[in-house]
């Protein structure tokens, strides 16, 4: 019925057939080209947020869209989904002790142009607070590729906790010249135990001038991607639950999938395995 008409009266009498009219109220509800390519970048969108833990706004997922989308379309859409990638805390834990009597390494950082892989690494640590305690974290960190190369987790913050990073790096890569290994003055990395290791195999050390932690940038842009993507507002009942989470962090997300601006939205695996 239409009003107090049959369908069929009024077809009639406009000579319209019956079939056409019904043809014309289908296309009238059924969605259009756009609106249904529309709602299957929205399901994509809604997956490539999820699979980046709520990290990535949306040039990298125009990215991960190879084309499908531009930056701003995927905006608008992440608008009308409600996703909104999470923001960096600026909180920075301090791990840093500098009052020792341990030789300090130059900064051989300024001047440097990293053109390859295992020229220059930085290092550092920091922590991850749990129910049972505090667990600590060391990384070491390759510039060119923004792979983290090695890392060791444990109860205390040590000289040991920092060589067992640094070995498990050494043990991954294959090193061919001159490599600078730059970290904070931390008593970790001015331990006689620690030099030791670099001197073995041939390492320069580097530190950062004192109280500069811009010095440092890569390793501490890297904390604030873990941190915000993984730690902030989780609780970790064990040690155990956080290992677990930094490792599938870094060896699931971070090295081998997380997108870097700086390596034109290439994760570090896929930059490094491009190089000529």
């Amino acid at each position: 019925m239409s009003g107090p008409y049959k369908a069929a009266w009024l077809c009639e009498a406009l000579l319209v057939s019956r079939s056409g009219y019904y043809d014309w109220r289908r296309r009238q509800h059924a969605p259009g080209p756009r609106q249904r390519e529309n709602l299957q970048l929205r399901q994509r969108i809604r997956t490539v947020f999820a699979e980046s833990r709520g990290s990535y706004g949306s040039p990298r997922i125009a990215q991960v869209l190879a084309g499908q989308a531009g930056r701003h379309r995927v905006a608008r859409l992440m608008r009308l989904e409600h996703l909104c990638a999470r923001q960096r805390s600026k909180y920075r834990p301090v791990t840093t002790d500098s009052r020792h009597a341990d030789p300090i390494a130059p900064n051989r950082l300024p001047g440097v142009q990293v053109t390859r892989p295992n020229q220059v690494w930085v290092t550092d640590a920091t922590y991850v607070i749990t129910a049972q305690g505090w667990l600590y974290l060391a990384a070491v960190l390759d510039v060119h590729s923004r792979r983290v190369v090695g890392w060791a987790m444990g109860e205390t913050l040590d000289a040991g906790l920092v060589i067992a990073a640094l070995q498990m790096a050494l043990a991954q890569r294959r090193l061919t010249g001159p490599l600078i290994v730059h970290s904070d003055r931390g008593s970790q990395f001015a331990s006689g135990a620690y030099r030791q290791v670099l001197a073995t195999h041939g390492l320069l050390a580097s530190m950062s001038r004192k109280g500069n932690c811009y010095d440092n940038a890569f390793i501490e842009s890297f904390w604030s991607s873990l941190k915000y993507e993984v730690i902030y507002g989780r609780r970790f009942l064990t040690r155990a639950d956080a290992r677990s989470a930094i490792f599938d962090y870094i060896e699931g997300f971070y090295n081998r999938r997380r997108l870097h601006s700086s390596l034109g939205y290439a994760s570090p695996i896929h930059f490094e395995s491009h190089l000529n």
